[in-house]
């Protein structure tokens, strides 16, 4: 401890102001200088014993410091004293709390993107190999024309869905990572569901399923027409696939001094109570799922709807249906 700058700064300049108070108190008497040299020694004693104390406590800092650095995040500092070095050792502690929530958010988002790396990886698994085998049949030069034309169709089919599944993905990354401006219009939501309906009227058509819609036309709501659009095209579409032939879907649309409602219903094969949970999850596909679902319409529709000051609600009864609730609130809540 002798040889920190800071303590030999201190013994010199209190032996500098003993010394001049004993050569002051020497003129006095002497038993004046004796007393100030008492005075002095413990003067400089109790300094010396603080500043240990003090350097002491410091090093536990250290210590402390040190073990959050390597990650051990259940140490407690904090004292209920007064002084500054309670006060620092709080504030520390309060550091501490916060680099642990981030290094929390990190982790996750480590497992989170490491999960959908995986997910990605089994998704684009199964086309590829298919359009391997197909692209190695077709080599073959005494392929029939027929079974070389189904099998470039198959191969266009499985490129649409790897670059349907890639646009997707990179439409979420960007509503996740927060880097979309999603526009602030008054959208009337007759336009909308008239936009919506457009990409599924084939499909449904050819099922022949039937669509009605109740709503006024004054109805509306804030937001972004074309992403919003998007959102409602793909639970459109999860109610067309899980609707049997001659099936129906409703559309009803209202609005309140809190929210602008519009709910869509079909009278399908229902989602199991099991899987309700977990609907809007990415990649997740329930026990109805089509054999071609990848499970990240919803997903992305969730996150549309939620980018946008608005929630989805889903309800369902085995064998009688779906309800999709989406609500865009007026202003946050």
């Amino acid at each position: 401890m002798l040889r920190n700058r800071e303590i030999q700064l201190l013994l010199l300049l209190m032996g500098l102001i003993s010394l001049a108070a004993l050569v002051a108190a020497a003129f006095i008497s002497i038993v004046a200088a004796v007393l100030v040299f008492i005075l002095s020694i413990l003067l400089i004693g109790s300094s010396l014993l603080f500043t240990r104390w003090r350097y002491r406590e410091l090093a536990k800092l250290s210590v402390y410091l040190r073990k959050i650095s390597n990650g051990d995040d259940s140490l407690d500092v904090r004292d209920n004293q007064e002084g500054e070095l309670s006060i620092l050792k709080n504030d520390i502690y309060k550091v501490t709390l916060m680099l642990s929530e981030h290094r929390s958010l990190l982790q996750r988002d480590k497992t989170q993107l490491t999960d959908a790396i995986s997910d990605i990886s089994h998704q684009l698994k199964t086309p590829l190999t298919s359009m391997t085998m197909m692209a190695d049949l077709l080599s073959a030069p005494d392929l029939p024309l027929d079974k070389r034309t189904e099998f470039t169709h198959h191969i266009r089919v499985q490129l649409d869905r790897i670059d349907w599944l890639v646009s997707s993905l990179l439409k979420l990354s960007k509503i996740d990572a927060k880097t979309i401006p999603f526009k602030k219009d008054r959208i009337p939501v007759t336009n909308l569901i008239q936009k919506a309906l457009e990409p599924v009227m084939i499909p449904m058509d050819i099922k022949g399923q039937t669509v009605s819609i109740a709503g006024d036309d004054d109805v509306s709501f804030v937001g972004d027409f074309n992403w919003t659009a998007e959102a409602v095209i793909n639970i459109l579409k999860n109610g067309v696939e899980h609707t049997p032939e001659g099936g129906a879907i409703t559309i009803a649309y209202s609005e309140n001094a809190l929210f602008t409602e519009i709910v869509i219903a079909d009278n399908g094969k229902g989602i199991p109570k099991e899987d309700l949970p977990y609907i809007f999850k990415r990649f997740y596909k329930g026990k109805n799922a089509g054999e071609g679902s990848i499970g990240i319409g919803l997903a992305m529709a969730h996150s549309i709807i939620a980018s946008q000051n608005g929630v989805i609600d889903v309800t369902s009864d085995g064998g009688k249906g779906t309800q999709f609730r989406i609500k865009f609130y007026k202003q946050v809540i």
